[in-house]
């Protein structure tokens, strides 16, 4: 099992990318949350499956159709398990 911190950058505000990628989680059965930031990206943590947690983080690079992602970090952490689905923050 896997946890991965995320940051997303680019235009990937007001374009459905939490929405977006909540869908995304859930498909691919990761735990965690997204939420924006006052900076303008996106914050994310997934939790899960190795393989699905790296799908997911692949998956940031597109995002949401009407993103256009400049960057992704990504930083694993160790896992916990505390999550039981998928959120948007606020």
């Amino acid at each position: 099992m896997k946890r991965v911190h995320v940051y997303i950058s680019g235009r990937v505000q007001g374009v459905f990318f939490r929405e977006y990628t909540r869908r995304k989680a859930m498909e691919l059965g990761v735990k965690g949350w997204v939420r924006n930031l006052s900076d303008g990206r996106v914050e994310a943590v997934f939790e899960g499956d190795d393989k699905a947690v790296d799908a997911m983080v692949r998956w940031c690079w597109e995002g949401s159709p009407y993103a256009s992602v400049t960057g992704v970090e990504a930083r694993e952490e160790e896992y916990t398990g505390e999550f039981r689905g998928f959120e948007i923050r606020w």
